[in-house]
């Protein structure tokens, strides 16, 4: 196969593909061994499903109903990208007996439009409007895979984690704000065996690329400022703003750039070395010579020496938050926390750095028992295994899917023994979830 991401290679008996995936799948569910020729994509969602603690014979729980989902897609930002998605989409789906579904960053759909008898057998799996079809939720699926991975994908019959959705097979591609790059959710269309077809990943990925090209041209265009504007949060290598100019950063320079932002006042050769490396073997010659190349990244005037500085204030989405912290503004906080500090990095300063501004946010998040504030943290890739949140959440918002995931956590937690019995179903990782790096 050419292309990992498309389910069917060219010439595959799609009824033998199908006998062949749902023998994988019960091997997976029975021992937590993946066997061939699962595509890797899937095997690894299915790894990410099963230690999320979602059962094969589950189904998705519908979080937002009647005025609160009205109100929310009103403000989501793909709501001005609808019409565009069904000029291109919308016939489509209809023609073919398909759905047209839209789903935000956490996996919850948002519209799910076309066939009207397609849309009634849909029902049945609670693949509708307010539902949550994130990977933590229901396991492997197009647009929960999409968002979780950040890449267009298609998930074709018993791909699917959970049995109930097996007959279906699905493309989708995830949205992007055209600013920040950030993910805003995922367009998928979803129907039968016919869409495991190269040319429905494609388009579904043209698709995609157009709402996000129209979405660059009605955001107000952006007024040059004086103040570089740091991006770090949920990425490994940070961005920098600087009068219009974006610069991306190699993950060392995204490390110097973020520590020296925290430090206005300057920091010498061996605070910056001890800040960075782990290694006390790494000299003085080679912290200069990776400032050299930042220095010519950035151009001149911004990067100073003897301190190492920043010659102008520097703005950071590290600083953001933690100033919404500070004055008891959690929600603006949450909202402006879009993951871990540099997941990626080692260097020493940024780890603290990243396990104290997380533990800040989630502790004002617990404090302030806002349900839709914890269920957007416990469902983000960095809260799927916080038990804390969990709890916290179960306590305002005790539903079955709630429940069932707190149960498997702490099942998780006093159990051992059968953690490692079947490595593939529950393991959990030695590193706390919001310390791993993103699906990106």
């Amino acid at each position: 196969m050419t292309d990992p991401w498309v389910a069917l290679e060219p010439g595959a008996d799609p009824a033998e593909r199908v006998r062949v995936l749902r023998r994988a799948h019960e091997t997976f569910t029975e021992v937590g061994t993946v066997p061939q020729p699962v595509r890797a994509v899937v095997a690894d969602s299915w790894r990410r499903s099963a230690r999320a603690g979602v059962g094969p014979d589950g189904t998705a729980c519908v979080e937002l109903a009647d005025g609160d989902l009205g109100a929310y897609r009103a403000e989501h930002p793909l709501a001005r990208v609808m019409p565009l998605f069904r000029e291109l989409l919308g016939t489509f789906a209809a023609d073919g007996e398909h759905l047209l579904a839209v789903c935000d960053a956490h996996g919850r759909l948002l519209w799910v439009e076309g066939h009207p008898t397609t849309r009634r057998r849909a029902v049945g799996m609670n693949f509708v409007p307010g539902a949550r079809w994130a990977e933590t939720a229901v396991g492997t699926n197009a647009p929960g895979t999409a968002v979780a991975v950040d890449r267009p994908v298609q998930v074709f019959a018993a791909e699917h984690f959970i049995r109930q959705v097996q007959p279906w097979t699905c493309a989708a591609a995830p949205v992007h704000d055209p600013r920040t790059g950030r993910v805003l959710g995922a367009v998928d269309i979803t129907g039968g065996d016919g869409l495991a077809h190269p040319h429905s990943l494609g388009f579904v990925q043209a698709v995609a690329r157009a709402a996000e090209s129209h979405l660059a041209l009605l955001a107000p265009p952006v007024p040059a400022s004086d103040t570089p504007e740091l991006s770090a949060l949920g990425r490994d290598e940070a961005q920098l703003l600087r009068g219009g100019r974006r610069i991306r950063l190699s993950r060392r320079h995204s490390e110097i750039l973020v520590l020296l932002a925290r430090h206005p006042e300057g920091l010498t050769g061996d605070e910056l070395l001890c800040a960075l490396y782990e290694d006390e073997s790494v000299t003085p010659v080679t912290l200069r010579a990776e400032l050299a190349r930042l220095r010519r990244i950035l151009g001149p005037g911004l990067l100073g020496s003897r301190p190492y500085r920043l010659t102008v204030p520097v703005e950071s989405d590290v600083a953001v938050v933690e100033r919404r912290l500070e004055t008891g503004a959690v929600t603006g906080a949450a909202a402006a926390y879009t993951g871990p500090l540099l997941p990626g990095s080692q260097a020493p300063a940024v780890v603290r750095l990243r396990r104290r501004l997380a533990d800040g946010l989630r502790t004002a998040l617990i404090a302030r028992r806002d349900p839709d504030l914890l269920a957007d943290w416990a469902h983000a890739p960095w809260g799927e295994d916080d038990l804390d949140v969990w709890r916290a959440l179960a306590a305002v918002r005790p539903t079955a899917a709630v429940r069932s995931r707190l149960a498997a956590l702490e099942s998780e937690l006093s159990a051992p023994s059968a953690l490692s019995a079947r490595p593939a179903l529950s393991a959990r990782p030695s590193r706390p979830a919001w310390e791993r790096r993103p699906q990106r």
